[in-house]
């Protein structure tokens, strides 16, 4: 509001049915943009996680073909001692267990993970709600 309006209606010349109307206009409003930052927030979040996500995908298939190669050369390399069948044995076991020893750690991380909220945008709501109790409370003791 400008500062005329101020001036041509005095605060105790305001009906409570008008206050009680503005504060609602208010509310909505608040909360309208509040869903909007929440909006922005997380697809903004997402954007990112999306290409990180595209990212760490084409990093593990490279580091899958180098792992296939590692095998490979451990089985060459145990074929050398042992005969080939011993050799491909050995190296199957030790990456079954690798692959339940990553399982077990990847279902304990999942479980400890918190689901994505808009930070920012709970932050400023809690707030805005605290300005809002403020604000009864100190209209209650006028």
């Amino acid at each position: 509001m400008s500062q005329e309006s101020f001036r041509e209606s005095p605060p105790s010349a305001t009906s409570t049915s008008d206050l009680v109307s503005q504060a609602a206009a208010q509310v909505s409003t608040l909360v309208r943009d509040e869903l909007a930052l929440a909006k922005l927030e997380l697809a903004e979040k997402g954007k990112r996680a999306g290409l990180g996500g595209g990212l760490f995908g084409g990093a593990a298939v490279l580091a899958l073909y180098g792992l296939g190669l590692l095998l490979v050369l451990a089985v060459v390399l145990l074929d050398l001692v042992w005969p080939l069948w011993l050799a491909v044995l050995v190296v199957m076991v030790v990456v079954f267990a690798a692959a339940g020893v990553a399982a077990l750690l990847g279902k304990k991380k999942l479980k400890a993970a918190t689901p994505p909220m808009p930070s920012d945008a709970i932050a400023s709501t809690q707030a805005d709600v605290r300005t809002v109790k403020h604000a009864v409370r100190e209209g209650r003791s006028s």
